[in-house]
């Protein structure tokens, strides 16, 4: 945990008006999941990568940090291996949006989701556009954690395409929560990726032996480091580009002005 962040949970209703003020009414929502992560990885690490890179960048931009959602769309993991505790994608769309809405009536205008799991992707999307179709003033971001920048995505895909607690993910444990990690069980849990030239999405259980895709052998603590760094900055560097973006175009008049209001009322 980074003491300097800004966490919305621990400021007072007087307090985060101006915290608000100061970061251009922006925050940040970290999203995770609860889910199994192959013998060597704690079910946690989803979210607490999410949270971890969060607070990171809070501490550098002064961005408050609303609390984390430690819950996705898991339902790719199905039931072979326990700890995994899914959402199913339309009630993470509605839970998003109404944490984004009730963060727009606290005065949040541009609101950054943090998202370390892959298939929250989808859900977190059309929270999006839910989210801004209701409230024009509202500005949206989805930032995915391991496609932040090239050399992140890079690094994340180094040893599979379909990777999941691969080298990238145990190196980030390694770094960031070495309580996740199960250092005996490491070497032994390389599984090759078996995804290549289908055609169909398959679920974890019938590609995976384990739950692991990739090569989690080759992690390390001096990696982790480095690739955390990455993401820290690339993060960072993209938050503060968005607390001075604004819409390329004004708002369209509203093409029913008061005149054509005024005799709408009286046909």
């Amino acid at each position: 945990m980074d003491a300097s962040a800004l966490l919305w949970a621990d400021r007072t209703w007087e307090e985060i008006p101006g915290d608000l003020a100061a970061a251009s009414q922006a925050a940040i929502l970290p999203v995770g999941a609860t889910e199994q992560h192959g013998p060597h990885l704690g079910c946690g690490m989803d979210f607490v990568l999410a949270e971890r890179l969060a607070h990171a960048v809070s501490a550098q931009t002064r961005v408050p940090v609303l609390p984390t959602l430690p819950y996705g769309c898991s339902l790719g993991h199905s039931r072979r291996w326990p700890g995994t505790i899914t959402l199913d994608p339309l009630v993470m769309t509605q839970v998003v949006t109404q944490i984004g809405t009730s963060a727009y009536h606290s005065g949040v205008r541009r609101l950054f989701l943090v998202n370390a799991h892959v298939t929250n992707a989808a859900p977190l999307r059309c929270a999006l556009e839910m989210l801004r179709a209701v409230h024009d003033d509202l500005m949206v971001a989805l930032v995915n954690s391991a496609t932040i920048s090239e050399r992140v995505r890079a690094a994340h895909f180094a040893d599979a395409a379909d990777w999941h607690a691969n080298a990238a993910e145990t190196a980030l444990m390694m770094a960031t929560a070495p309580a996740l990690v199960r250092p005996d069980r490491i070497t032994a849990a390389d599984d090759p990726d078996r995804t290549e030239g289908l055609v169909f999405a398959h679920p974890v259980n019938r590609t995976s032996r384990n739950g692991v895709t990739g090569r989690p052998s080759q992690a390390s603590l001096a990696e982790g480091e480095r690739l955390f760094g990455w993401m820290v900055a690339d993060l960072a560097a993209l938050v503060r580009r968005g607390l001075a973006e604004t819409p390329p175009l004004s708002p369209p008049d509203d093409p029913s002005g008061p005149e054509e209001r005024a005799r709408g009322s009286h046909d």
